[in-house]
């Protein structure tokens, strides 16, 4: 199968004025469509710039990522945003959730090339797949903790992008509420998407398609 997601030899280093710290060495990975893919590792071992880089938000100082045979580091900033809202989905642990807009209008923030109609249509659809049509016109802080991220996901697969990008998804989460997060993000791949998770609990890890840990920046 033809590779979605392609790292090839990345490295990223950070420097302040006391140290220089090497938060990725090395890495290489594929990930191809119909694979959810763990990331785990101790804090600090590079999990999040990891991510970051794929999210093409992050650019390596060496090495290359591609994503579906694109580099979208060698785009102009306008067109790699527009590029990375066709083809990314972002779930973050702590939602980033527009505090004043419903949970229909925060899932529609990620329309990015949609038209009206056809975004309103989806968020429905969504809303309703994660049981939260009665929410729809809710404010984020009239939601629970597992509805928030419920939101953050469906945002996240508006766009039907071909790659989902997850950190600590289940992380601010009950058992319950984490188990509804994770079996749609296996549905979701089942549909032919990939996922990328960073977590750091291992039964969030024990359901996907493949396990990486990584420390000190690199892959073990």
């Amino acid at each position: 199968m033809d590779a979605l997601l392609e790292i090839n030899k990345i490295a990223k280093t950070f420097r302040t004025s006391r140290m220089v710290v090497a938060a990725l060495h090395d890495v290489s990975l594929t990930v191809e469509p119909g694979e959810f893919v763990s990331v785990m590792g101790p804090s600090g071992s590079g999990k999040s710039t990891l991510l970051l880089a794929c999210g093409t938000l992050l650019a390596p100082d060496a090495g290359t990522i591609t994503l579906r045979h694109v580099d979208p580091y060698a785009l102009p900033s306008d067109r790699r945003a527009a590029f990375r809202a066709r083809h990314i989905g972002f779930v973050f642990q702590q939602f980033h959730l527009i505090p004043y807009l419903n949970a229909r209008d925060n899932i529609q923030t990620a329309a990015s090339g949609m038209d009206a109609a056809a975004a309103a249509r989806r968020s429905d659809e969504l809303l309703e797949q994660f049981g939260l049509a009665g929410r729809a016109r809710h404010l984020p802080s009239e939601l629970s903790v597992g509805e928030r991220q419920r939101v953050g996901l469906a945002r996240a697969m508006l766009n039907s992008p071909p790659l989902l990008l997850a950190d600590e998804p289940t992380g601010n989460l009950d058992e319950t509420s984490g188990l509804v997060v994770l079996k749609a993000l296996s549905d979701y791949v089942r549909k032919g998407a990939a996922v990328l998770m960073v977590t750091h609990d291992p039964r969030a890890a024990a359901i996907t398609t493949r396990g990486i840990n990584m420390n000190l920046g690199g892959l073990i």
